[in-house]
């Protein structure tokens, strides 16, 4: 699953806290996060991001200079009469800024949305990229 909880111990406490206190254990109030890769290639970073459930729609990308934010909803429908026994699955807001070593070429940044995979592709801005040096013998 891409959206992590909370560790099995956190979520375990919890539980038993909710027992504890009498609240409604049933319900899992997750918090909506991503885990993802970054690579670092010559002349760009890719970064791929689990997203499962997620729209085109309902992602924003942005960069500045060596920052880029993503931004979502990720979105279900819940009957709010059923009972549930277990409501575990992540809804709501996710944002998140990832730090690169070096600034970005924003213009020339791709992204593409597969099967719950996003991927970004973001070529270095020019006086990042690494340079060659002839060197002459005289």
């Amino acid at each position: 699953m891409a959206f992590y909880l909370s560790t099995p111990m956190n979520m375990a406490t919890r539980r038993m806290l909710d027992r504890w206190l009498n609240t409604d254990w049933n319900e899992v109030v997750p918090e909506v996060s991503f885990p993802l890769d970054i690579q670092d290639e010559a002349e760009a970073y890719l970064v791929s991001a689990l997203l499962p459930g997620v729209s085109v729609d309902d992602l924003n990308i942005q960069i500045q200079n060596d920052v880029v934010s993503i931004q979502g909803e990720l979105k279900h429908e819940r009957d709010e009469k059923a009972t549930y026994l277990v409501r575990e699955r992540p809804s709501g807001k996710f944002s998140r800024s990832i730090e690169l070593p070096d600034p970005v070429d924003s213009s020339k940044a791709e992204a593409s949305l597969v099967n719950g995979v996003l991927t970004l592709r973001l070529p270095k801005a020019e006086e990042a990229r690494p340079r060659s040096i002839k060197v002459i013998n005289k």
